[in-house]
């Protein structure tokens, strides 16, 4: 008997027919739900196995060699046998449910009114939205996904960052056209403002321009950030808020940026779940979705953060 030539490990095929297709070794990570090392790595992996070269870097891109020319189409039509094949033998999914817990805010400014184009291009999975600023119970709640601002640090948990929190003030159009626009951060000191509940928001932000804050605290504050928008858009002065979660405020003129100087909070939206549903595929299918919406409005992505027990 011939001994077959031994074939080339699945997941480097799959990283080089990603990164073939796409023309990105960031962008095939970010199907793939890994990071850009380790499809390199793979692809490493593969060059070694076949002995010769896949792709030639050039500049901050890639591009196929002649051998990875040659290689990509039966490369790609495998995957699509196994794929129709796969189909026709597995059963059909059911319509599942996919429960994902979210702040208030979040799930209001953010979440909810993008929520079609999700359903849009999975209609089998139907979602269940449930707000809470607790943390999440996974076990007893039903809930298969929460997103948490927070450092992205959840034992026993894996997460994924999918929004950074760019704090910028801002206020609603009739009040800008009553005070007129701030020429410098400082003229925000002799602004109305609204508070978070601590009242350290507009501290940070001035002393992160370098400004001695002009304290002290005044005006109200609110404990949550939905309401605390609410405060600005009926004018009742500036607030501090995340620039990603009001972006469709700003782009429709309900609100004004006050200042391009900005404050780039520690904390970040996360994406969080039990390891053992990290790749569930519904799972998978949200949690690409969101890395998604989040750069169709140009807001950056984070890396994912897995804390696996040692």
């Amino acid at each position: 008997m011939t001994t077959p030539y031994a074939l080339p490990p699945l997941n480097a095929l799959r990283a080089f027919e990603a990164a073939a297709r796409h023309l990105s070794v960031k962008q095939a990570a970010d199907e793939l739900c890994v990071t850009s090392g380790a499809v390199s790595q793979l692809v490493k992996t593969l060059e070694q196995h076949l002995g010769v070269e896949l792709f030639r870097r050039v500049n901050r891109g890639i591009l196929l060699t002649d051998a990875g020319q040659a290689y990509l189409p039966p490369v790609r039509n495998a995957f699509r046998q196994i794929s129709d094949a796969t189909r026709r033998v597995a059963v059909p999914p059911e319509t599942s449910v996919l429960t994902v817990s979210s702040t208030p805010f979040f799930a209001s400014a953010w979440l909810v009114p993008r929520l079609k184009s999700f359903q849009e291009k999975h209609p089998n999975i139907d979602l269940q939205v449930l707000t809470s600023k607790m943390p999440a119970d996974f076990s007893r709640d039903g809930v298969d996904v929460a997103i948490r601002h927070g450092l992205g640090r959840y034992p026993g948990l894996s997460s994924q960052r999918v929004l950074t929190v760019e704090i910028a003030p801002v206020a609603a159009l009739a009040l800008v056209r009553s005070l007129g626009m701030p020429a410098t951060p400082l003229d925000l000191a002799r602004w109305p403002r609204v508070n978070d509940a601590e009242r350290k928001g507009w501290a940070m932000w001035f002393e992160a321009q370098g400004i001695d804050y002009p304290g002290p605290a005044r005006g109200p504050s609110f404990d949550d950030s939905g309401l605390l928008l609410k405060a600005v858009l009926a004018g009742q002065g500036a607030g501090l808020l995340p620039v990603a979660l009001v972006v469709d405020d700003l782009a429709e003129g309900r609100l004004v940026q006050l200042s391009e100087a900005t404050w780039i909070e520690e904390f970040a939206y996360y994406l969080v779940c039990p390891e053992v549903s990290f790749y569930r595929p519904k799972v998978v299918a949200f949690r690409t979705w969101m890395l998604e919406a989040a750069r169709k409005n140009q807001i950056t992505i984070g890396q994912e953060n897995k804390n696996s027990p040692s």
